[in-house]
């Protein structure tokens, strides 16, 4: 809209430079109704894009559209076809092979095709006198192999460029995250090494305590769960970090990892009110060691997000879907936040009890197996998680 606002005042400026200075009769009547029009159509368009009314897909089009056909009525009242700059029109076919889709720039393209050819059909006859007539035919047909180079060609390379720099981009981003992920894995490894030795300790002093007779029964059975507990966990990291190492997946039933996940869910919250629905039938996934405690992290946050609204209801179901294995996981907390929605899961996000971390390494253990993780809230109100999983095809 800035480059037609430039524009209608060029065409204001050679109109009165030709009218008054070359002393060329042109009809001044028509042309300032034309220039009026367009100067109308441009204070419209700015007002709308504004106000945000304009649909972006195809306002570029409706602007190249309209740009076409006042060019085109100006050219009529002013030579037509012999006018030194009927090839202006070539001006908006480049901006839409560039900006706009292929058969969006194929319809500018046409567009003012069929605008040069009606000037060129309306000229006066007195003007094809002699060799004119071939003259003017072939200007047409260099307009139109022009046209057809900048619509295809140019086309076609600006797309291809903008593929090759949305892809470089996707990879600058990927790479990004996958550095972040191998600081938390390298820090987490460490912690773990860390953690075995005071573990260790901690196995041995509650033994020596067993052997104190005033130690009550109950406390000491809590403390050597807790601690077998620490153990099994860091077996499990242990275990699951040589998976990754060695690459090692496995098939495994969907009907089997519903079975894991109720378990888990049953043994470690008896106090939340757990719906398992399973129709997954006979299909299989391919995972390793990672998948179970990707899946159980996101039931984690679920779970917490449930008990801080004084909801204890979680409900997972998993289902087919073409060709994906998928599990959903819903509560009933206060949902995601809208401002963090589209970056959980891809960058640590700021909570109130934590960075957001954990979503973020489900996400990336999901994607290293092929899957995905949907985030999103549900109308009852709370959040619902999607995993999705490709299944074996026998």
């Amino acid at each position: 809209m800035t480059l037609r606002g430039l524009s209608i005042i060029l065409q204001v400026f050679l109109l009165l430079f030709v009218n008054l200075i070359l002393h060329y009769q042109l009809p001044w009547l028509p042309m300032f109704i034309i220039i009026a029009l367009e100067l109308a159509f441009n204070v419209a368009s700015f007002s709308i894009t504004r106000n945000g009314a304009s649909s972006k897909k195809n306002h570029v089009l409706i602007q190249l559209l309209a740009d076409v056909f006042f060019l085109g009525c100006l050219l009529y009242f002013s030579g037509g076809a012999t006018n030194a700059f009927v090839s202006l029109l070539l001006v908006p076919i480049a901006i839409a092979a560039i900006t706009l889709s292929f058969w969006r720039g194929l319809i500018i393209a046409s567009c003012a095709i069929v605008i040069y050819s009606v000037l060129l059909w309306t000229m006066p006859m007195h003007v094809m006198h002699g060799n004119m007539a071939g003259h003017f035919i072939g200007m047409w047909i260099n307009f139109l192999f022009s046209a057809l180079v900048l619509s295809l060609i140019v086309g076609y390379l600006a797309r291809a460029i903008t593929r090759r720099e949305t892809t470089i981009a996707k990879f600058r981003e990927q790479q990004l995250k996958k550095e972040r992920i191998i600081a938390l894995g390298v820090a987490s490894a460490q912690v773990t090494h860390n953690l075995a030795t005071p573990l260790a300790t901690l196995q041995l002093l509650s033994e020596e305590l067993a052997e104190q007779p005033q130690m009550p029964a109950d406390l000491l059975d809590d403390i050597e769960k807790q601690v077998a507990r620490c153990a099994e966990s860091l077996h499990a990291f242990r275990v699951t970090t040589e998976h990754i190492k060695t690459n090692e997946k496995q098939p495994i039933s969907c009907a089997n990892i519903h079975q894991q996940i109720k378990h888990h869910c049953q043994l470690t919250y008896p106090e939340v009110n757990f719906t398992f629905i399973d129709n997954t039938l006979d299909s299989r996934i391919e995972i390793d060691g990672s998948f179970i405690p990707a899946v159980v992290n996101v039931i984690d946050n679920a779970v917490h997000a449930s008990q801080e609204s004084q909801n204890k209801t979680i409900e997972i179901e998993s289902y087919l879907q073409d060709q994906q294995w998928c599990l959903s996981i819903k509560d009933f907390g206060k949902g995601f936040v809208i401002e963090q929605l589209h970056e959980l899961g891809d960058f640590p996000q700021l909570s109130e009890h934590g960075f957001g971390v954990s979503i973020m390494l489900s996400n990336a253990s999901l994607e290293r197996l092929q899957g995905k993780l949907w985030l999103d809230n549900h109308q009852a109100g709370g959040a619902v998680v999607l995993i999705t999983m490709p299944i074996i095809v026998d």
